[in-house]
C-alpha cells in the first residue's frame, strides 16, 4: 500500500480468546486491511488490536471491530483492573505512511459519526481529534470510567461530541482519536502493593511532574500476585523506553522493590529499541514479530 493508516482499537475484552477471535474476524475482512497484532490481558480483562489498512478502508476496519464489539461485550458484566468508557474504550488512528495527522484527524471524525449514527453509542474525540480543549487528553474523557460518565453524560460538560447523551446499555461510550505513533510500555514489580505501584506511576508521569510526554497508572496483577506500573510514551523520540524503566527503578529502589520484568503491549519501531538496555534483557514477550517494519513487510500488498 502507498498509503497506510494505522488504527489501534483497546476492546475490553481479555479472558474470551473465542470473542477476541471475532473481533480480529471483523476488521480483518475489510479489503486492505491487516492485523498487525493481538495483545491480550486478562488482568485488565483487555485486547489491543492493531491493524493497518489503506485510508479509504480504514474506517470501516474499524466500525466493523466496534460493531462486531457491542454485539459480543456486554459492558455491564466487564471487570478487570484498566479504566474504560465502553465495550471499545477507544480508537485512535495514526499516519504511518504518506499521510498526515490531519488526514487522521478527518478519518476519526468520520468513524466517530458512524458510530454514533448507526450503533447509537456516544462518542468522545481525544488527542488531535478532539473537538474541546478539554478533551485533548484521554484521562481527561475517561475520567472515572463509566460508572462516572452515566452520572453525568447528561451534564453540559460531559456531552458526547456525537451520538445520544445517554451512555448505550450494553456498549457504553467511545474515544476516538489521532495521534502519532504511542508506545505502551509495562513494568512488573515483584510486590502485590498497589500503593507501590501508584506512587511510582505518580512520581515519573509528566502530568505531575515527571518525565515529558509519559503517562503512566499502577495495576494489580491479580493472577500474578504482582502489581504494574503501565505506562503510555506519547513521543517516545523525547521520552524513550530507557528514559521510563530507569525513572521506574530509581523509584523502586526507593521501596526496596526489585522488577520481575517488562512488557511491551502492541508494536514499537524499530527505532525505538535498544538491545543493549536493561529493560530489553527483561522483557518478556519480545519477539522480532513486536517490530512495526517487520510486520508491515508481512502484509499482502
Amino acid at each position: 500500500m502507498d498509503r497506510i493508516v494505522e488504527c489501534v482499537p483497546n476492546f475490553s475484552e481479555g479472558r474470551s480468546v473465542k470473542t477476541i477471535a471475532q473481533l480480529e474476524q471483523a476488521i480483518a475482512a475489510v479489503e486492505t486491511a491487516c492485523v498487525l497484532n493481538t495483545h491480550i490481558d486478562p488482568d485488565h480483562n483487555r485486547s489491543v488490536i492493531t491493524f493497518v489498512a489503506s485510508p479509504d478502508k480504514v474506517v470501516e476496519a474499524a466500525f466493523q471491530g466496534v460493531a462486531r464489539a457491542t454485539q459480543l461485550i456486554d459492558i455491564r458484566t466487564h471487570s478487570g483492573v484498566h479504566p474504560r468508557l465502553g465495550a471499545t474504550d477507544v480508537l485512535p488512528f495514526v499516519p504511518v505512511r504518506n499521510v498526515t495527522l490531519d488526514d487522521c484527524v478527518m478519518l476519526a471524525h468520520q468513524a466517530g459519526k458512524r458510530i454514533a449514527e448507526e450503533l447509537s453509542i456516544p462518542v468522545y474525540f481525544y488527542e488531535k481529534a478532539a473537538m474541546l480543549e478539554s478533551r485533548v487528553n484521554l484521562e481527561d474523557v475517561r475520567r472515572g470510567s463509566l460508572a462516572l460518565l452515566r452520572k453525568e453524560i447528561a451534564s453540559p460538560a460531559r456531552a458526547p461530541d456525537f451520538g445520544p447523551a445517554q451512555v448505550h446499555e450494553t456498549a457504553g461510550a467511545i474515544a476516538v482519536g489521532s495521534r502519532p505513533f504511542l508506545i505502551a510500555f509495562n513494568v512488573n514489580l515483584k510486590t502485590g502493593d498497589l500503593t507501590v505501584a501508584r506512587r511510582i506511576a505518580g512520581s515519573i508521569r509528566a502530568r505531575t511532574g515527571g518525565l515529558p510526554f509519559l503517562k503512566a497508572l499502577g495495576f494489580e496483577l491479580l493472577s500474578r500476585g504482582l502489581v504494574q506500573v503501565s505506562m503510555n510514551l506519547v513521543n517516545y523520540e523525547v521520552t524513550g523506553i530507557s528514559q521510563a524503566f530507569e525513572a521506574v527503578k530509581r523509584e523502586t529502589t526507593k521501596y526496596g522493590v526489585e522488577i520481575a520484568g517488562t512488557e511491551i503491549v502492541g508494536l514499537v519501531p524499530q527505532n525505538a529499541l535498544d538491545p543493549e538496555a536493561e529493560y530489553f534483557v527483561l522483557l518478556e514477550n519480545f519477539s522480532p514479530g513486536l517490530i512495526l517494519e517487520n510486520r508491515l513487510a508481512e502484509c499482502p500488498d
